[in-house]
């Protein structure tokens, strides 16, 4: 595996590598856990050549705070991919990816200003615009996202989409702990009483699940059903949850299989996400609160 941290030698491996073979790319901020290892290992088997980045991208935070803590884990992530099979790992530079006098964002309006948009004005605009220039710094034939972030990965698909970007989205199954809580990076920062609250999200979307395969097909209903395992479980009431259409995430009267229910709530120091796809299995299944 070889490290590279410059972007122009980062482009210059990468487009040696696609005049190769494929290059499948999994763009990350590390702290890697085994979510990131899945995605890792579908793009092993599917690409020639495996590219991992490595950005920790201050545009996505909206907090200082957030950005500040945020783990940096660059030699342990550094061995779980030499064991995963990655072939280049990009660990870029901040003032090389936002040298002085940079000025360009990437928005989406209609798909950014719902849910964790709503929640986290200019949020996505970071996502959009780090992700564009780690495709452009890449070229890969596929890109690899963790469907955990639902909402990152219908705007990812809308950017290559709009932009006639000549590479494939490949978005992977969510990974959960055997509680259900669903893997993240900000996982290490929860107590072991926040821990139990925040199986409240995947408590929430089994039931709803649950729900459906009973033939519920009312979103309203199954919204109700969400809000209250989760109200049942943590201190306050979620930021939000709701059942959407996969492709452009406007809610739905009536729910049909494929579309997604999605959940968010603070626990703790940490804002935890969840989702689940309806009519799918959702596993392990957290126990209710």
């Amino acid at each position: 595996m070889r490290i590279l941290r410059g972007v122009a030698e980062s482009q210059a491996a990468c487009r040696e590598a696609a005049r190769r073979g494929s290059v499948g790319c999994v763009p990350t901020m590390g702290a890697l856990h085994a979510g990131h290892l899945s995605l890792v290992a579908r793009a092993r088997a599917e690409n020639d050549t495996v590219v991992v980045t490595l950005f920790v991208n201050p545009l996505q935070f909206d907090e200082s705070a957030d950005f500040a803590r945020y783990p940096r884990t660059e030699e342990a992530d550094a061995r779980l991919l030499l064991g995963a099979g990655c072939d280049l790992l990009l660990v870029l530079r901040q003032e090389e990816m936002y040298p002085p006098g940079f000025a360009t964002r990437i928005d989406q309006a209609s798909l950014t200003g719902v849910l964790e948009g709503a929640a986290r004005p200019g949020h996505f605009a970071g996502v959009l615009t780090v992700v564009a220039k780690l495709l452009a710094i890449t070229q890969p034939a596929r890109a690899y996202f963790g469907r955990k972030d639902f909402q990152q990965t219908v705007l990812v698909r809308r950017l290559v989409a709009d932009l006639n970007l000549p590479l494939q989205v490949v978005v992977c199954d969510t990974l959960r702990d055997k509680d259900g809580l669903a893997l993240s990076s900000r996982n290490v920062f929860l107590s072991p009483a926040d821990r139990a609250r925040g199986l409240s999200l995947a408590a929430a979307l089994a039931a709803a699940e649950d729900a459906f395969e009973k033939g519920q097909r009312d979103s309203a209903a199954l919204v109700a059903v969400l809000q209250s395992v989760l109200s049942a479980g943590l201190d306050g009431a979620p930021d939000y949850a709701a059942v959407v259409d996969p492709d452009d995430l406007s809610p739905r009267a009536v729910a049909r299989p494929g579309d997604v229910a999605v959940v968010a709530a603070r626990v703790g120091p940490v804002r935890l996400i969840d989702n689940h796809v309806l009519g799918g299995r959702i596993g392990p299944i957290a126990p209710k609160p």
